[in-house]
């Protein structure tokens, strides 16, 4: 990773962070927007934009970040809610994925990562909204790997269960919540940012080059694994 540029979007906390911490180490060119940024840092993603400030010439890998859980019975969502869930988790990936793509093509290595849930994957509950929106996500991810696999630009997706990040601070509120998560893990254990940012590094390097539209289900067996 030594010297790639290398977008990230919604790094200033969680699995952000971690990735940045992570690339930090392996010496790679770190270009970090978010909400809460200043100056050329600063990117809403719920905003209307066609370019971001600052991007490198060349893109070598990219990362969106952010995300929402809004978890309830499905007839208290209101249209209002799926329509934040999408314009957070998909219209803000598609901006951001377009900005950037004039970008990536000029990479001989460039690498997309997205983020799902398992939610999408095994049916759970009260995730009507975001599940809705990060299955859109996963098209998404699998439409432009077919599309852009020409330009030698992959595209893949981390699909976790629920980990320890601001965003399920409400989740992981007390000792009792967090057992309680623990227990629904084959591997008896929620995860970590770290966790989720390795596969994140793993995407972005070239040991995954010959890797793309696949999603990565990265949650203690949950997806795959019935717990004894």
């Amino acid at each position: 990773m030594k010297n790639k540029n290398i977008v990230i979007i919604g790094g200033n906390s969680g699995i952000g962070k971690s990735i940045i911490e992570k690339l930090e180490a392996l010496e790679a060119n770190i270009f970090s927007y978010h909400r809460t940024g200043e100056g050329k840092g600063h990117l809403d993603v719920t905003e209307k934009f066609e370019n971001i400030e600052g991007l490198p010439e060349v893109i070598d890998g990219l990362v969106y970040c952010p995300g929402t859980i809004s978890l309830k019975p499905f007839h208290r969502f209101s249209i209002e809610d799926f329509q934040k869930d999408y314009e957070v988790n998909v219209l803000g990936a598609v901006k951001v994925l377009q900005a950037c793509l004039k970008g990536m093509k000029k990479s001989e290595t460039a690498s997309v990562v997205l983020f799902s849930t398992v939610a999408v994957q095994v049916g759970l509950g009260f995730h009507a909204s975001i599940s809705s929106a990060k299955g859109a996500v996963e098209g998404l991810a699998k439409s432009l790997a077919a599309e852009w696999a020409p330009n030698k630009i992959r595209v893949n997706v981390v699909a976790p269960s629920l980990t320890d990040t601001p965003l399920a601070s409400a989740l992981l509120g007390n000792e009792d919540k967090k057992e309680a998560s623990n227990k629904r893990h084959p591997l008896g254990r929620y995860g970590q940012p770290e966790d989720i940012a390795g596969a994140a590094i793993f995407l972005l390097s070239n040991q995954t080059s010959w890797m793309t539209g696949q999603v990565l289900h990265l949650d203690g067996g949950m997806s795959s694994v019935k717990g004894m």
